[in-house]
């Protein structure tokens, strides 16, 4: 798959169904809490950018990224000014294991560093093998150990943006030594 084959959209009220009923899904629900559905308010939450990605017109995943300083106790809040943190399922079960995560979420995060922000930051619960298996392809490294928040047990980790005169984006090296 490559980055220009997915288009982002602005989530919106009219996606709360879409986004409850692959909130739904098992392999959603196993690492998404959904206990607490968008709102109106939520959606407008200027921290919090949250996108509907599709591939070739066809929704099929949820990211989203904020500012992971808008949080006074967030765990990635001594990150440096700008950085970003992400967060993002495949919702439709057909379109699973077949590249389209690593994909999607690489071309999120060469927006999100076309923006400036220094670090992205994730953070999947430690048992989430899939999901920190795709994050180290893309460049993410652990950024200590697992640990307790108020949202859960999470792994923290990184993918810092390239220095200037290196013209190869950290998750476009990644990608390239494993697929």
């Amino acid at each position: 798959m490559t980055p220009h084959q997915y288009s982002f959209r602005k989530a919106t009220l009219n996606d709360l169904d879409l986004l409850m009923a692959w909130q739904s899904t098992p392999h959603v629900r196993e690492w998404w809490d959904v206990d607490a559905p968008y709102d109106e308010a939520a959606l407008a939450d200027a921290r919090v950018r949250r996108w509907i990605v599709s591939t070739l017109g066809r929704p099929f995943a949820f990211i989203q990224d904020y500012t992971v300083h808008g949080w006074q106790d967030h765990h990635f809040a001594r990150l440096p000014k700008g950085s970003r943190g992400i967060d993002q399922y495949i919702g439709d079960p057909e379109m699973i294991g077949v590249g389209h995560g690593s994909a999607f979420i690489s071309a999120r995060m060469q927006a999100i560093f076309d923006e400036q922000a220094p670090v992205i930051a994730t953070d999947p619960h430690p048992d989430n093998k899939r999901a920190i298996a795709v994050y180290e392809k893309l460049g993410f490294e652990p950024f200590g150990p697992p640990r307790e928040t108020r949202w859960g047990l999470i792994l923290p980790m990184t993918a810092r943006r390239q220095r200037a005169g290196n013209s190869q984006q950290p998750w476009t090296n990644a990608l390239s030594r494993h697929d």
